[in-house]
C-alpha cells in the first residue's frame, strides 16, 4: 500500500540553488482566496513567493507575477472588472508591456482580471449551464513556447482542478480566428467542455508569450498525495497529482534561462 504523505511534508521538486533568488509575486485582492495556494506551489517550484496588496503602489522587485483565482470585490459587476481598477493592476499592465515583458499568469478570477484589463482579449460570462462546477479537467497544452509552459510539450495532457461559475471564455469570430492563426490558444478542455467556452479554449496568451490566463488551477496539482486522481487519463495508477506544477516550473526556467 502506497503512503499518503502528510500535509506540509511532500516535496514535489528539490529546490535549486540557482533559483533561490527568483521572486514570484502573488496578488491580493478582497475576495481572493487562492493567493496562499499559489504562494505554496512558487514555493515547492524553489522561488521565493512574495504577496503583493491590491492597494500597493509598486511591484517591488518581483520576477514574474500571480494573479489567484477567487471572487475578487464579490465579482460585483462583473467578475474581475472592479480588481482591473486596483492601483496594483496599473503597475502589472505597464510591467506586462514594458520591454522586460514581466511574466503574468492569471487564474480562474485571475483570468478574469487579465481580460478586463486587456492584457488578454475576449470576456468570460457565466458558464452555458448555469452553474458553479468543481471538477477534475483534462488539459491539452496547444502552446509550450510561453514563459508558463515550457516545462511542457506540444500536445501534453495534464490534469488540474477546475472550479468557476464564470468561466466561458468568448470573443468574436475575428479574435477567435487571430488567437488560433497566432498559436495563442495555449490549453483546450479535452473529452468535456465544462462551461461552454468558445472553441473549448482553456487558456489563452498575449501575442509575447509572456502573460498567459485559464481558468483551471494548477496550484491545486503540485503535492504528491494531493492533487487529481489518476484515471481520468491515462492508465490506471498512474500519479497525475503534480501535473500543474510545470507552470510553476516554466517560469523560473524562464527567469534564470536555459534549461533546468
Amino acid at each position: 500500500m502506497t503512503s499518503i504523505p502528510l500535509i506540509g511534508e511532500a516535496v514535489a521538486v528539490a529546490a535549486e540553488p540557482r533559483l533561490a533568488g527568483a521572486k514570484v509575486g502573488v496578488v491580493t485582492f478582497p475576495g481572493t482566496l487562492d493567493d496562499r495556494d499559489a504562494a505554496r506551489a512558487v514555493r515547492l517550484a524553489g522561488a521565493t513567493a512574495v504577496p503583493l496588496w491590491h492597494a500597493d503602489s509598486e511591484l517591488g522587485d518581483v520576477d514574474a507575477v500571480i494573479i489567484p483565482g477567487g471572487f475578487s470585490y464579490g465579482d460585483y459587476l462583473r467578475a474581475g472588472a472592479i480588481s482591473r481598477f486596483a492601483p496594483l493592476m496599473s503597475k502589472i499592465i505597464d510591467a506586462a508591456n514594458s520591454d522586460a515583458k514581466l511574466p503574468v499568469l492569471g487564474i480562474c478570477n485571475g483570468f478574469q482580471i487579465l481580460t478586463e484589463s486587456h492584457l488578454l482579449p475576449g470576456s468570460m460570462i457565466k458558464n452555458d449551464h448555469l452553474k458553479f462546477i468543481c471538477r477534475d479537467q483534462t488539459l491539452r497544452v496547444e502552446n509550450a513556447n510561453t514563459a508558463w509552459t515550457v516545462d511542457y510539450t506540444d500536445g501534453q495532457e495534464i490534469i488540474v482542478p477546475l472550479k468557476n461559475q464564470d468561466g466561458q471564455y468568448i470573443a468574436d469570430e475575428k479574435t477567435l480566428d487571430a488567437l488560433e492563426a497566432e498559436g495563442r490558444v495555449v490549453f483546450r478542455y479535452v473529452g468535456f467542455n465544462p462551461n461552454g467556452s468558445r472553441r473549448d479554449i482553456a487558456g489563452i496568451s498575449n501575442a509575447a508569450g509572456n502573460v498567459v490566463g485559464l481558468m483551471p488551477h494548477p496550484e491545486h496539482a503540485v503535492e504528491a498525495g494531493f492533487g487529481p486522481e489518476a484515471g481520468l487519463s491515462g492508465s490506471a495508477g498512474e500519479t497525475r497529482d503534480t501535473d500543474g506544477l510545470g507552470f510553476f516550473t516554466s517560469v523560473l526556467t524562464k527567469i534564470v534561462g536555459g534549461d533546468k
